[in-house]
């Protein structure tokens, strides 16, 4: 079987599990009676915990100069924690497996994605070719998982959890590995990279723009419920959110465009801010959830725009560490500030005005994006380290 058959197989099957342990974490712990601020205090935790194995699994994977064996090694561990987590009631036992599972799970995404770009670039294909089928793995997982935990109940979610995280290890067994670079890697490129002033100020703009997303990942299950949802709702609106972001991955070698993507990510915000703010205002949860279909204009524009800018600025040896980043200030970085604050705002003020405070923020992503378009590409100074 091609390689490049082989890893879109696997990013349908990793998305599958991310969108079971992103999405349905939360609804899973609402189930089991937590409140917001305990299930928020869980995530933000979680956050913490991303924020070294990301880089420390990155930092490895960039040494040894594999990453298909590193794959191996967390889809084993991330299958049996996600098994027993599912099977889990015990407050203790949530925060603990829960742990097990960002230790794990969290880091095969910025690996992943580093997979997803180097091959596409040996292979002469768009990245979103490939990343199209993360979409869809996440997609259709949601809705599945929707009405697998209306029918059968939120314990149901272990046995299939298992099953992909299963499948997910044969399939990454008969991938190649990423191809290397043959330039050794040094901590005074990494160095170089990080102390670089365009470099900060890229990063600061995904942390501000990803802290409302990641609020909005978090709760937005829970707000679907408060509105009188069942679990398959929740399910549905998560489909047409990942499902609406695969036309827009497949169709990323026509949009996305060297030098435009700080523009690009400006723009993402802009639709940030209108989902949010029309979401703060909504009493219907099926409304609710059909407002999710603004996705497509949302992440996959914003991640897409991201990674390509990353990959002009970092050094060719630290890709996968600096993927790594990228993904730690998304989902760990973030996600402590999105769930803690998040989760506070919620019990004390309600959904109502925690979607105003992430509109908000994301009107001042949108404004910083443009200032930084303006600053480093479009007056072209914008250069690779």
């Amino acid at each position: 079987m091609p390689a490049l058959r082989l890893l879109r197989s696997f990013n349908f099957l990793y998305f599958a599990l991310l969108s079971m342990f992103v999405t349905f974490l939360p609804v899973y712990l609402d189930e089991q009676g937590l409140t917001p601020a305990q299930i928020g205090f869980i995530i933000g935790t979680g956050g913490f915990v991303t924020i070294i194995t990301q880089p420390l699994w990155g930092i490895i994977s960039d040494r040894t100069k594999t990453i298909r064996k590193i794959l191996l090694l967390l889809l084993v561990v991330s299958s049996i924690a996600g098994y027993m987590l599912y099977s889990s009631s015990s407050f203790i036992l949530l925060i603990l497996l829960a742990m097990l599972l960002y230790f794990f799970l969290m880091p095969i995404d910025p690996l992943t994605e580093s997979l997803n770009f180097s091959m596409s670039e040996a292979a002469g294909v768009s990245y979103g070719s490939i990343r199209t089928y993360g979409a869809l793995g996440f997609a259709v997982t949601s809705l599945l998982t929707g009405y697998v935990m209306s029918y059968f109940g939120a314990n149901s979610l272990a046995l299939l959890f298992v099953a992909i995280g299963v499948i997910s290890f044969v399939t990454s067994w008969l991938m190649p590995d990423v191809p290397v670079t043959g330039k050794p890697v040094t901590l005074g490129s990494l160095k170089q990279f990080i102390s670089n002033k365009e470099t900060l100020m890229f990063l600061l703009l995904i942390f501000i723009c990803a802290v409302p997303a990641r609020m909005n990942d978090t709760f937005l299950g829970i707000y679907i419920r408060e509105l009188g949802g069942e679990p398959k709702l929740v399910g549905l609106a998560f489909f047409l959110a990942a499902g609406s972001e695969i036309l827009v991955f497949a169709l990323s070698f026509w949009w996305l465009r060297k030098g435009k993507e700080m523009l690009l990510i400006a723009i993402s915000a802009a639709f940030f801010f209108i989902r949010f703010f029309i979401s703060a205002w909504i009493t219907d949860p099926h409304m609710l959830a059909y407002l999710q279909i603004l996705q497509l204009l949302t992440f996959p524009v914003f991640y897409s725009a991201a990674i390509q800018y990353l990959y002009r600025i970092v050094p060719v040896e630290w890709r996968a560490t600096g993927q790594t980043v990228l993904a730690l200030l998304f989902f760990g970085v973030s996600g402590i500030i999105a769930s803690y604050l998040g989760g506070s705002l919620y019990d004390m003020f309600g959904a109502k005005t925690l979607y105003l405070t992430i509109a908000a923020m994301s009107f001042a992503g949108m404004l910083f994006g443009f200032v930084l378009y303006r600053v480093y590409e479009k007056k072209g100074k914008a250069t690779a380290v």
